[in-house]
């Protein structure tokens, strides 16, 4: 399975929650496949989502779901710590890790050589850290919702891209939309 497969298996229920997804192609797929005003998508600011779901996660009690990438959380690595020492129970970070990066061309991160992800941010402080196959993640992410702790997923999956429009909503109207869903 590749990332866009992740995904698709994730919709069915999580169309109805928030979603922050990180920039490039994760943002493009869950677009593609499932667009909702529930859904953030990242413009820019690789390396972001994850931090931007947590701050959503400790203004507000609903569930918020990250849809982040192993290249983007290499490029904030100071994600783990701060997201060990800032816990919100409805906070679950799902990292789909390819090691690679995906949206530039699938070159090689560290992820796919010798930095493991689920180590580091155990290393970090991150308690409910949890690993698991491709096609175990939304089964993962189904019990997360259902848990009352922060959760961090490393999904393993395989490299791949599948062609994808670009997002034609600009940044405000993806903003607002998403804000009038965190109102309700």
């Amino acid at each position: 399975m590749i990332r866009s497969d992740v995904i698709k298996t994730l919709v069915p229920f999580i169309s109805d929650k928030l979603v922050v997804t990180n920039i490039g192609l994760p943002s493009q797929e869950m677009h593609l496949i499932d667009d909702q005003p529930s859904n953030f998508y990242m413009l820019g600011t690789m390396g972001l989502a994850s931090s931007i779901g947590l701050g959503l996660a400790l203004a507000q009690e609903k569930k918020v779901l990250v849809i982040d990438g192993d290249g983007s959380v290499l490029m904030n690595f100071g994600t783990f710590p701060t997201i060990a020492n800032n816990p919100a129970k409805n906070y679950i970070l799902l990292i789909i890790d390819n090691g690679s990066y995906g949206s530039t061309g699938d070159q090689i991160t560290y992820s796919g050589k010798k930095t493991n992800m689920t180590e580091v941010a155990r290393a970090c402080g991150c308690e409910n850290v949890i690993e698991c196959s491709a096609e175990e993640t939304a089964d993962v992410v189904k019990a997360a919702f259902e848990a009352d702790e922060m959760t961090i997923i490393i999904s393993k999956c395989e490299s791949g891209n599948i062609k994808v429009p670009v997002i034609e909503h600009d940044p405000v109207m993806i903003k607002e939309r998403f804000m009038k869903e965190v109102a309700k």
